[in-house]
């Protein structure tokens, strides 16, 4: 299993940024998708699920209303539209699937800052 994430960057506070992960080494289209996150010396959090049709999606409290997921099932890929971010939303963002153990990616750094 190989998940690679890419669209971190620097933007300012109200800012958009798209993430994508790019997934390969298993049946993609059979497996839900997570996007986390962490901040540096704080416990990884789960930011948003989607099922593997693309048509159910579970987000976290913080980012309800202003993230989206998505997938592409015949590109492999899944993304995070990140809009209205907030400095709190600082952080490394990572790709996982849980396919019998968890997957992780090397994850994208996201800075929000003025």
């Amino acid at each position: 299993v190989q998940l690679v994430e890419s669209g971190g960057g620097l933007v300012q506070p109200g800012g958009s940024l798209r993430l994508s992960c790019a997934a390969s080494g298993f049946t993609f289209s059979s497996y839900f998708m997570s996007w986390y996150r962490q901040i540096p010396g704080k416990e990884r959090e789960r930011v948003a699920d989607i099922n593997s049709s693309g048509g159910f999606a579970y987000y976290a409290d913080t980012v309800q209303g202003r993230f989206t997921i998505s997938r592409d099932n015949a590109k492999n890929m899944v993304y995070l539209q990140m809009n209205s971010l907030k400095p709190e939303d600082t952080a490394v963002y990572f790709c996982s699937v849980q396919t019998g153990m968890r997957y992780w990616g090397k994850g994208t750094l996201v800075t929000v800052s003025s």
